[in-house]
């Protein structure tokens, strides 16, 4: 399917679904489908990012389903994250979808006029360098909250996607889309074109895959289509993610990754093996606990690949972090000056 095909699916389920429910006000295009032509084949192993503008507090997240055919994915947002175009400048996760018309639906035209006023200032080196601090601080702020009560599958996750963060502070000094499951890929790509290809196994090395083999990320990869099938087939407990592991959603979270091995990026592959096998573990722990101790050795074993046994290993591992992050700065600041599209 092209993505102006997808793309249309994702309209008409704004206009026949979404557009009817209580306290809605309005719908954009988000992630990567905005940088994508019309003419693009959509991968398997992608989705169509949409948000749906509510204004009150909004529901849970739908997450992803498919509609004729097309792979969508629904997130809720309040007008509170909306209230103003410097807000949503400063943020880097809402910024990127403003930046070009990406509107959907817009009763109110309080999306159009933000969408506007967004434009004009994105690539605005002020506003910029603001998004890259954004992002670092969510690395530090995450960083210093894994909490020691927590169950070890649940600190790891806590500890790895705000790790993981310090791909997007690249990826927002280049102009480019933060990315979920390929950010270590999109940042290794804008560090070679800056010249900063040695921070790049920095960055691995902090997530401790830079010394991983395509074996074992093999093996860890096939562990993890294991857990996924049979943690589908007794989930029931709603989580924000748990539309992540479906039988729908099984070519993102395992497709995806083997397609990553064969084309030499294995170790891109683990930052998203892990996030899986650590959700899957949070539904298993709830849903079924035989289950989640059954498997949790292999899990374990992924962990252990990366140097993390415990939570001390994981305190640990969030200081070398936090310690590294002067450094990701100068090289975001770097970026920031040579990137020909930021405008002072």
């Amino acid at each position: 399917m092209k993505v102006k095909e997808a793309k249309t699916n994702a309209v008409e389920w704004i206009q026949t679904q979404a557009c009817h429910e209580k306290g809605y006000g309005g719908a954009y295009f988000s992630g990567s489908i905005i940088g994508a032509s019309d003419d693009t084949e959509i991968s398997p192993s992608s989705d169509v990012d949409i948000v749906v503008v509510m204004e009150e507090e909004p529901p849970l997240k739908l997450g992803k389903f498919f509609y004729k055919g097309t792979l969508l994915e629904i997130t809720y947002l309040s007008w509170n994250q909306l209230t103003s175009a410097q807000n949503v400048l400063t943020s880097y996760h809402l910024a990127g979808s403003f930046r070009v018309d990406t509107i959907i639906d817009d009763p109110t035209g309080q999306l159009r006029r933000l969408q506007t006023e967004v434009s004009q200032h994105y690539s605005e080196w002020t506003w910029v360098r603001r998004r890259c601090k954004n992002a670092l601080q969510k690395v530090e702020n995450g960083l210093r909250s894994i909490d020691a009560a927590a169950p070890f599958h649940e600190q790891v996750t806590a500890w790895m996607f705000p790790t993981g963060v310090t791909t997007h502070v690249i990826l927002v000094a280049a102009l480019k889309n933060p990315t979920v499951r390929k950010r270590y890929l999109a940042a290794r790509e804008v560090l070679i074109n800056y010249g900063h290809e040695a921070l790049y196994d920095d960055l691995l090395e902090l997530l401790g895959c830079a010394q991983i083999t395509p074996e074992q990320v093999q093996h860890h990869l096939y562990e993890l289509g294991r857990t996924f099938d049979q943690t589908v087939a007794v989930a029931r407990t709603a989580f924000l993610f748990s539309t992540d592991i479906t039988m729908e959603t099984r070519p993102i979270a395992i497709d995806g990754s083997y397609a990553l091995i064969e084309t030499g990026n294995h170790r891109e592959a683990v930052f998203w093996i892990i996030a899986t096998f650590a959700r899957c573990h949070t539904i298993l722990a709830a849903d079924s606990p035989d289950l989640h101790l059954e498997h949790l050795p292999t899990f374990q074993a992924a962990v252990r690949d990366l140097g993390i046994t415990s939570f001390e290993d994981l305190t640990n591992r969030a200081k070398k972090v936090i310690q590294f992050l002067p450094t990701l700065w100068e090289v975001a600041e770097d970026i920031l000056s040579k990137n020909p599209n930021i405008h002072h």
